[in-house]
């Protein structure tokens, strides 16, 4: 069989178990299996033997320790420290509470790494007082979902982890390449939320002195450390990815249960449970998606896409925007980090060929995979967030679309300047950036 065939069989076989509402890791599973039994040089143990090879990176154990630090976070009450300072900063702004719910999110993406984490412990707090203070609940649910996604853009991050360790790329370069994006997201969410008030008439805080701003900055200042510690240690070369995550769970318990006591040891169980049980869905998914990225390299997909994006005549933005465009859809229906393995893989020698920067590559698709997280049908920030509000997700589309269209503005400027995404790491980190 040649590219399009084994193509036409995997993609279209996953298509069919997604309608049927299968789960996306079992359907990478089952998708890749009748090849299997096509093709007289492979047997189904190979399947098994590559999610287990792909199980064998020690960089993949940070998954589950960041997503630990995260949940232990959550638990020590760090969101309300976080909101408390973000008040302070710009509750003054028309529309304070809107504002407050971005940069609140803009400081928990430095502690958490994970958008979910993010939406969930935001969105718990913020949208009943939003929906309290007179904003419209459609508006609530779409800022705190939108706002979400810099958990994986702002270090540090799951998908970076896993894009970095996966692909041989620099995670500590990663992270500092996501900065600038994820500050310029910010930036597009407070311009909408300003318009959103001038308009609708949102009430306003009043300003905070200089006292309250700084003590709600030390009430939060020891939160603050982690992404600091986190990613100040790995560029410093104190140490890797993976001993920083086992750092940030060390800390992470050391604030919730020493410092502000809000930790018991009876809520550990269950932090430690539900830590694990994400983990192992996310960890699943890296196993049957690597299997199935195994398969599209095996029968030479990614070097055939190439010779047909080649023939296209397709120069460096011309790739960026069309990595851009396949990562927006294919985040529209699965998870991202399967979503990294197959398309990532598939994309890397496309983008290669071109001369763009793995790192500009890697940011260009967490970005565009961190957008999937409040589109349908997945959307799954939009549907903890549409959850949290009570009301249905097509309520709050029209302003998610609102909102995202800024953020693809801000995407497109990642793709048309490489060098500006890419100035910090190579000023911080440049023999890793070659």
């Amino acid at each position: 069989m040649g590219p399009g065939e084994v193509a036409a069989i995997l993609f279209g076989l996953f298509a069919v178990l997604i309608i049927l509402r299968v789960p996306v890791a079992f359907a990478l599973g089952l998708a890749v299996v009748p090849v299997f039994f096509i093709d007289d040089r492979l047997t189904p143990v190979l399947l098994l033997r590559e999610m287990f090879k792909s199980y064998n990176a020690f960089v993949l154990l940070a998954v589950p320790f960041f997503l630990l630090a995260a949940n232990l976070m959550n638990s020590a009450g760090i969101t309300d420290r976080l909101v408390r300072l973000a008040r302070a900063m710009v509750g003054h702004l028309p529309g304070g509470l809107g504002h407050v719910n971005v940069v609140v999110s803009m400081l928990f993406a430095g502690i958490s790494g994970s958008s979910t984490a993010d939406a969930a412990g935001i969105g718990s707090l913020l949208i009943p007082q939003m929906k309290k203070q007179g904003y419209d609940t459609s508006f609530a649910v779409a800022i705190t979902a939108c706002s979400s996604v810099m958990g994986v853009i702002i270090p540090p991050s799951i998908l970076m982890v896993v894009w970095g360790g996966l692909m041989s790329v620099s995670i500590g370069g990663l992270f500092l390449a996501g900065v600038v994006p994820g500050i310029l997201i910010a930036g597009s969410q407070m311009l909408t939320v300003y318009i959103y008030a001038k308009r609708r008439g949102y009430p306003v805080y009043d300003r905070s002195t200089l006292i309250e701003l700084l003590k709600a900055a030390a009430s939060a200042s020891l939160a603050l450390m982690t992404p600091l510690i986190i990613v100040g240690g790995i560029v410093g070369g104190l140490f890797t990815p993976t001993e920083a995550s086992v750092v940030a769970v060390v800390y992470s318990m050391f604030l919730g249960t020493m410092v502000y006591r809000s930790v018991t040891l009876s809520q550990l169980p269950g932090v430690l449970y539900d830590s694990a049980r994400f983990a192992a869905i996310s960890l699943f998914c890296i196993g049957t998606a690597s299997a199935f990225g195994w398969v599209l390299a095996y029968f030479k997909i990614p070097l055939a896409l190439v010779d047909q994006i080649e023939a296209m005549g397709l120069g460096l933005v011309g790739t960026g925007i069309m990595c851009a465009v396949a990562f927006l859809i294919i985040g529209m229906f699965i998870d991202a980090i399967p979503a990294i393995i197959i398309m990532g893989t598939v994309l890397f020698p496309v983008t290669q060929h071109v001369g763009m920067h793995p790192v500009h590559f890697a940011i260009i698709g967490v970005i565009s995979l961190g957008f999937g997280l409040v589109t349908p049908p997945y959307g799954l920030c939009l549907l903890i967030t549409a959850a949290i509000g009570k009301v249905r997700l097509v309520d709050a589309l029209r302003d998610v679309v609102i909102i995202l269209l800024p953020m693809l503005g801000v995407l497109m400027f990642v793709i048309l300047a490489p060098d500006v995404i890419l100035a910090l790491p190579r000023w911080l980190m440049p023999k890793f950036m070659n």
